[in-house]
């Protein structure tokens, strides 16, 4: 493991060790590592088993609780129900992408805030706050559209998988099916009439 990545241990006691800074820490630390951009694991400090997801979710899950949640109940239905689905690893992979794409605009804000403004300016340190509250409207159309549109390309792609599995079984022949009487098998055919 590099030595850049944080390593903290988790005992049986639930109680979390940094190796880095040989004392216990709180999920509230981990938090605050997680905010400043540090790279950490965590681990069982038994199995050595990889611990980090579920740290993270719990941070997320104690965050959802303290009162002002940002997912919503009918959204996190949705997340549930994908598991198990075939579309699991891509809607994974769809929702990183535009977590990332939204980050990447909030650091390019703040970028040209640091650039008109200077480095400590009071203004650049609640841009951001203040881009929303007079965008935010803007912005709710924008992602608005941006979800509209996903939706259509997901809609078009089981369009297009549907198509595709129809051909494929369009071409082979089945004992007992005859595709021309929508599947009633012909006497003689295997159909039993």
């Amino acid at each position: 493991m590099p030595d850049k990545v944080r390593l903290i241990k988790k005992y049986p006691n639930r109680r979390l060790y940094d190796t880095r800074t040989s004392s216990y820490i709180t999920l509230t630390d981990v938090k605050d590592l997680v905010l400043e951009n540090e790279d950490f694991q965590v681990v069982d400090a038994k199995t050595g088993e990889d611990l980090t997801r579920s740290i993270l979710l719990q941070i997320i899950l104690e965050e959802e609780a303290g009162g002002a949640p940002m997912f919503t109940s009918d959204l996190l239905a949705h997340m549930i129900r994908f598991y198990g689905n075939a579309m699991q690893g891509m809607m994974g992979k769809y929702l990183e992408n535009n977590i990332k794409a939204f980050t990447d605009m909030q650091a390019k804000l703040q970028e040209q805030a640091r650039s008109i403004y200077g480095e400590n300016s009071p203004m650049n340190q609640d841009l951001w706050a203040q881009f929303l509250n007079f965008q935010g409207p803007a912005m709710q159309s924008m992602m608005g559209a941006y979800v509209e549109q996903s939706k259509k390309m997901f809609q078009q792609m089981q369009e297009q998988i549907e198509s595709q599995t129809r051909n494929i079984f369009t071409g082979l022949q089945f004992p007992g099916y005859n595709a021309e009487e929508g599947g009633k098998g012909t006497p003689g055919k295997g159909s039993g009439n």
